[in-house]
């Protein structure tokens, strides 16, 4: 069996627009999947929009938001570069991946959901048959895939993502660009909430699949592996 490919896509946005606070990546939601990845030995690529640096929210490197996974590798000086030297999204949308990750943090809510390459990776993936994942903000990425068919990728689809109610628990309601849970409904997708908010949700319609939160980083993690195995 030939080594699977996976594709992980960060931003690279590290401030809001007003300012007022710092964002990034939400470490845990790419820790998680690259641990899951690399204990497989599958081929793994990190890219970003605009290559380089990849900015980590603050937020997600606190005592009680750093889980043993995400402190392993935020202390570990080769992984520490990966971030710092993410690929070019445009240097690797020609290759073939057995899975394409959209990692999430609210600095994606600026880069991801109007990146055309992003949109044509996601879009090639998907009517290939091939996996598509995104987690929390990341699935903002998907919001303006557009089809073959004209129609958009999450229309119809079953799909989670960071909701409305967790933005003003997270204090970032007057932060952010735009309300993440009313543009997926707006798309028509349905939108598959955890009971109870801030809790770990997956979930799966074929090849697409999507975690809620952060709190979801290692569920997602065990979903995506198990269903890229799947004969």
């Amino acid at each position: 069996m030939s080594m699977l490919k996976i594709l992980i896509i960060v931003t690279n946005i590290g401030m809001y627009a007003s300012g007022n606070h710092q964002t990034g990546l939400w470490l845990s939601e790419l820790t998680h999947i690259y641990d899951a990845a690399k204990e497989k030995g599958y081929e793994i690529t990190i890219a970003s929009p605009r290559g380089g640096n990849i900015p980590v929210d603050p937020e997600s490197l606190k005592h009680f938001t750093l889980d043993k996974i995400s402190e392993k590798y935020w202390n570990e000086n080769s992984f520490r570069d990966l971030l710092a030297n993410s690929e070019l999204l445009t240097d690797v949308a020609q290759q073939d991946y057995d899975l394409v990750y959209l990692a999430g943090g609210h600095g994606t809510m600026y880069d991801f959901p109007d990146d055309s390459t992003l949109q044509s990776i996601v879009k090639h993936q998907f009517e290939n048959g091939k996996k598509v994942a995104a987690i929390c903000h990341g699935v903002g990425g998907l919001l303006n895939v557009k089809l073959s068919n004209g129609e958009y990728l999450i229309t119809g689809k079953s799909m989670t993502g960071f909701d409305w109610f967790e933005e003003s628990l997270a204090r970032r309601k007057r932060e952010v660009p735009f309300n993440l849970e009313a543009a997926i409904k707006e798309r028509g997708a349905n939108l598959k909430k955890a009971f109870i908010p801030m809790t770990s949700n997956v979930v799966v319609d074929k090849n697409l699949i999507t975690g809620q939160n952060p709190f979801s980083s290692k569920e997602m993690a065990k979903v995506v592996i198990r269903e890229l195995e799947k004969k």
